[in-house]
């Protein structure tokens, strides 16, 4: 099953490579990582899908992570109600006769196209894993060309923040 825990670290060079290195020597697969800064400074949020079998091996994870000095909070956002978005930018052949057949399609998907060219239209979408896999499963009858996908980030609903879960 996959997980998507928010770890919370101290904004410091290595720390992503210590914890994404920990996970991976335990075995277990992240399925994606994304990292960014938070509302304070000194504090990076790491947001993890991974893939364990059950919860057993997930606490192991959790309890691995809490033995990194850098590590200040996870939170499993999983089993919590929360936001989950992932951002996705693919590039799709268009020429003069599917162009209008594409834009059809992203309009579908309230995407947007992000650039043009004689050759290609790369689009740009933001939603859920569900839907930016539908939407890739369309534009693969245009011939995808290429893809850059972010991986989940997730925030928890309501007015607590991850800090103080």
């Amino acid at each position: 099953m996959k997980y998507i825990l928010a770890v919370l670290v101290d904004n410091r060079p290595g720390v992503l490579t210590h914890v994404a290195g920990l996970i991976s020597r335990r075995a277990f697969n992240i399925e994606s990582i994304a990292a960014g800064y938070t509302e304070e400074p000194d504090v990076t949020r790491i947001n993890i899908v991974v893939s364990v079998d059950d919860e057993i091996e997930l606490e192991q994870v959790v309890n691995q992570l809490n033995k990194l000095i850098d590590v200040i909070k996870i939170v499993n956002l999983t089993r919590i109600d929360s936001i989950q978005r992932e951002l996705v930018m693919i590039k799709v052949k268009a020429n003069p006769a599917t162009r209008s057949d594409i834009i059809n399609v992203v309009e579908i998907f309230r995407a947007k196209i992000v650039d043009v060219n004689r050759e290609t239209m790369v689009i740009e979408l933001t939603g859920e894993q569900s839907k930016i896999d539908a939407l890739c499963e369309v534009l693969a009858d245009y011939e995808i060309i290429e893809i850059a996908r972010t991986g989940a980030i997730a925030l928890s609903r309501g007015p607590i923040p991850a800090k103080s879960l």
